[in-house]
């Protein structure tokens, strides 16, 4: 009976001193650092995939004149054009750079066509084409969403260039219905999971954009 009152008090002692106010705040810290860690890390991995889909993706993006109504249809004849000019040069591409390479061999012909647009619908707005790397935010597009980054890009400035912008994906082409491929085939399953995962992702992707702007300042 001595044993047992003895091992009794010890232990009612060790309960006391790990519940006491300070190690419960400890506990609770300890928690809490813990889980603000495993966010952490879970965080950094999505934000590496992200920007391994940058890597694998060529970005099409127009600017319209203005906001007119006449500036932004005109923006949309253009964008048909190209695409359509576009559709088989980028068919036979089997990664992202020989996308690009394929862009910049061919950006005066993109250029001339969509100036060829603007005039003959009876504007003479200069058209500006090239092939350059810019900033994305997030984008929803149909049935995927594409993460903020640094894309390689076509981009085409109508005229000054101040209306609103038109986007898509040239590389894998998403932009016409006859696509043959679409973004799983340049994607892994982790990548691909991340850009169809729809509203399951969107506070992630959020946060990464907050961490990319940070790594920027």
């Amino acid at each position: 009976m001595i044993i047992s009152e003895k091992i009794k008090c010890a232990a009612a002692n060790i309960a006391e001193t790990v519940f006491s106010p300070i190690n419960i705040k400890l506990i609770i810290r300890s928690l809490s650092c813990g889980l603000v860690i495993c966010g952490l890390l879970s965080i950094t991995g999505f934000c590496a995939a992200c920007d391994d889909i940058d890597d694998r993706i060529l970005r099409f993006h127009i600017l319209a004149n203005s906001d007119s109504q006449e500036d932004q249809s005109l923006k949309l004849l253009v964008r048909d054009e190209i695409i359509a000019y576009t559709d088989s040069m980028f068919s036979s591409c089997k990664t992202k750079e020989e996308a690009v390479s394929a862009a910049s061999e061919h950006i005066k012909d993109i250029e001339k066509k969509a100036q060829n647009v603007v005039y003959c619908e009876g504007y003479n707005y200069d058209v500006t084409a090239y092939v350059t790397k810019m900033h994305f935010d997030t984008r929803v597009y149909d049935d995927f969403t594409l993460p903020s980054g640094e894309y390689d890009a076509v981009r085409i400035v109508i005229g000054s260039g101040k209306g609103h912008n038109w986007w898509c994906v040239l590389y894998p082409a998403v932009c016409v219905p006859s696509a043959q491929k679409n973004i799983g085939s340049v994607l892994n399953k982790n990548e691909t999971d991340i850009v169809t995962g729809g509203d399951r992702f969107i506070v992630r992707f959020k946060i990464a954009e907050v961490i990319s702007s940070l790594f920027k300042k």
